[in-house]
């Protein structure tokens, strides 16, 4: 996808993004064009940019180290949309080379009480993508989780089970203190996704801790 000494409409290059997402065989040999979108004068471009530098880095983590900091320059902007596009970004990275974020990792714990539900719901999205291959660095962590178990909005009420899920089928041990918590939500909380996510993480405990 070539963009520079072009003049194109915002819509004419948002869906040159839109195609370039289907493309995935263009993905490896596109990162630096998308990158520098991060650049762009819109917002909207800049948001899809970030989205897709997620999903590249996922499945080209070697190539995308060099942007990394420039992702993670959008985690400290006061538009909450670009918060979140760069807490997932890094999400995705980091469930492919956790050693490219690592850096930047104890900076994301600090979105679990951001004013933008939106934002914590990504938070939590990012800290499965990570867990999923490096669960053991949650030693310590997982209360901060437990706190958005309870939290006033539901979508992120009903994610938050899932990190326990995807911690508790690798490393029982870090989820088996909240436990007694989750059988407690699956039981009463009055969202029924919640109930079912909670004893989803339940059951991942109990298999993995056999």
């Amino acid at each position: 996808m070539k963009y520079k000494n072009e003049e194109i409409s915002e819509a004419d290059l948002y869906k040159k993004l839109g195609n370039l997402t289907k493309n995935k065989d263009e993905w490896e040999s596109s990162i630096s064009d998308v990158a520098g979108l991060l650049k762009s004068e819109s917002s909207k471009i800049q948001a899809k940019a970030l989205w897709m530098l997620g999903e590249m880095g996922l499945q080209y983590p070697d190539k995308i180290k060099e942007w990394v900091p420039a992702i993670s320059d959008f985690l400290k902007s006061v538009d909450p949309l670009f918060r979140e596009r760069a807490l997932n970004a890094l999400g995705r990275i980091g469930r492919a080379d956790f050693s490219l974020i690592k850096s930047y990792w104890k900076d994301l714990f600090s979105f679990a009480k951001d004013e933008a539900s939106n934002v914590r719901l990504n938070f939590i999205w990012a800290s499965e993508n990570i867990a999923t291959n490096t669960p053991d660095i949650y030693d310590g962590y997982m209360e901060i989780f437990a706190k958005l178990l309870n939290d006033p909005d539901d979508k992120v009420r009903m994610e938050s089970p899932e990190i326990f899920r995807v911690v508790g089928k690798r490393q029982p041990e870090l989820v088996k203190p909240y436990i007694e918590l989750l059988t407690k939500i699956s039981e009463i909380d009055t969202n029924r996704v919640v109930r079912i996510h909670s004893l989803g993480a339940i059951k991942a405990f109990q298999k993995a801790a056999i």
